[in-house]
């Protein structure tokens, strides 16, 4: 789950049922004031560091960030549909460690929230999940911490005061610090309140054992933040020992070792193979994104939440696309590359490839952009805004520049969805089902066009790097 990719920040994402005091435990480690760290329900809050405080909403259908100002939330058209995400910049020490994640209530996410979260939280590398003393694990916090368990990603709980502080003291003990007046030994509600927590949930998870827990008192969390110091300080060395400085087949010269044989027919099959079985599964997807779509707008959220329910599903299934497209790129070039260098080919030549290909990709693209975010309209339609910032602004958790030889597949809503379903006349189930059913089978149609256009256009690119190769005998790139 987690990835060992040295170029992904350190960061720790933290999670939480509602009211659990999370913003006020980030304030803590900052030292700030909690009302700095709000952001629109519904979206991620990422803090970094920086000399000059700044503070941007990243909306899908712009392409550049738009400041927003947690006092006036609803000034200005950016706001129209919440952002995927707000990003604060601090000159805090700390944050020149790692990065502080907030996330929208884990009962609010859903299925498919879940698994955005899931991504982002091993790209992370650790969790701080925050409880009050009065809450109990939800079934949303206990699937996502089954998840969690037994991965390489750190856990960290943090457990605040609830409404009516901390656990009471049992009777016939004392809850000072020293003896108690009876005899006996002293009982610190804040032990018996972080003990009972930590038993419940070791009894739904226990793979979790290992986790640390911190309550979160009058002193701050001094404890807390040295423990996710020493732990970025150890996770950054991991990072930084698991790719050595000079990745094999990086320079020299790369032969020729086989001959060239019919490498161009195998290629023009697997590209038409993986194309086909990515299309078939996205619409499989579709289909049952469609299911659990329709159950929520009758049983669920209703017209008004259709527009935040659809456009989670619809960044998962874009992170599902994206994955498989990676995936199956690799795979081509693996088999079809491999042919003429040899299997396995080492890690360094496949970066050259991987470079020449995206390099004339350029040269074969026609029409759209291959970097271009799909955005569903009020009308059912799907339009798109092309460049690399357009798609940035489509993720909730960002990510490092990529190195795969495609760019990321990026799906959302625009603004006038929720507009529109927010409108007071438009509540009509029957009407919603209709447009969430028109929706979903154009951006089936739209997806699927696109992955055709993305594989054509990386078989052409592919094929003039290896035609290259076959004929001066080594790889130019």
């Amino acid at each position: 789950m987690t990835g060992d990719d040295p170029r992904e920040p350190l960061a720790v994402i933290a999670v939480g049922p509602a009211d659990a005091g999370r913003a006020g435990v980030l304030a803590a480690l900052l030292e700030l004031d909690a009302g700095m760290l709000s952001a629109p329900a519904g979206s991620w809050l990422v803090v970094r560091h920086s000399l000059q405080p700044t503070r941007a909403a990243y909306v899908p259908g712009y392409r550049s960030p738009h400041s927003y100002r947690p006092e006036s939330p609803a000034v200005g058209p950016a706001l129209a549909r919440p952002p995927r995400r707000v990003e604060l910049t601090l000159p805090e020490p700390l944050l020149k460690r790692l990065i502080l994640v907030d996330t929208p209530d884990t009962a609010s996410l859903g299925p498919a929230g879940a698994g955005v979260l899931l991504d982002a939280v091993g790209r992370a590398g650790a969790l701080l999940v925050v409880i009050a003393a009065d809450q109990s694990f939800g079934a949303a916090e206990l699937n996502l911490l089954s998840e969690v368990a037994g991965t390489p990603i750190r856990v960290f709980f943090a457990v605040t005061p609830g409404s009516g502080g901390w656990a009471a003291v049992p009777e016939g003990t004392s809850a000072a610090q020293g003896p108690g007046e009876s005899g006996g030994p002293a009982v610190d509600p804040v032990t018996v309140t972080v003990e009972a927590s930590r038993a419940a949930l070791l009894a739904a998870v226990p793979g979790l054992a290992d986790a640390r827990w911190f309550p979160i008192i009058r002193d701050g969390a001094t404890d807390l933040t040295r423990a996710l110091v020493g732990w970025a300080s150890d996770e950054g060395l991991r990072r930084a020992s698991v790719e050595p400085p000079e990745v094999p087949g990086t320079y020299g010269r790369v032969p020729v070792l086989a001959e060239p044989g019919d490498w161009s027919e195998q290629l023009d099959r697997k590209v038409r193979s993986l194309a086909q079985r990515i299309r078939q599964h996205l619409a499989l997807e579709l289909a049952n994104l469609h299911l659990r779509v329709v159950q929520e707008i009758v049983f669920g959220v209703g017209c008004a939440g259709l527009p935040q329910l659809l456009d989670r599903e619809l960044e998962a299934l874009s992170l599902l696309a994206t994955a498989q497209c990676d995936h199956a790129v690799r795979e081509l070039i693996d088999d079809t590359a491999g042919r003429l260098f040899g299997v396995p080919l080492a890690e360094g030549v496949r970066r050259r490839i991987n470079q020449a290909v995206r390099f004339g990709m350029a040269d074969h693209n026609t029409g759209q952009d291959l970097e271009r975010a799909m955005l569903v309209t009020s009308s059912a339609g799907v339009t798109g805004l092309t460049g690399p910032a357009a798609i940035d602004a489509l993720s909730a958790y960002p990510a490092p520049a990529r190195t795969e030889v495609l760019p990321p597949v990026a799906v959302a809503l625009a603004g006038g969805c929720w507009q529109h379903w927010r409108t007071p006349g438009n509540d009509d189930p029957s009407a919603a089902r209709a447009w969430a059913q028109r929706a979903l089978r154009e951006i089936e149609l739209e997806l699927s066009r696109e992955i055709s256009r993305r594989f054509e256009v990386v078989r052409l690119s592919l094929g003039t790097v290896l035609s290259d190769a076959a004929e001066h005998g080594i790889l130019l790139a």
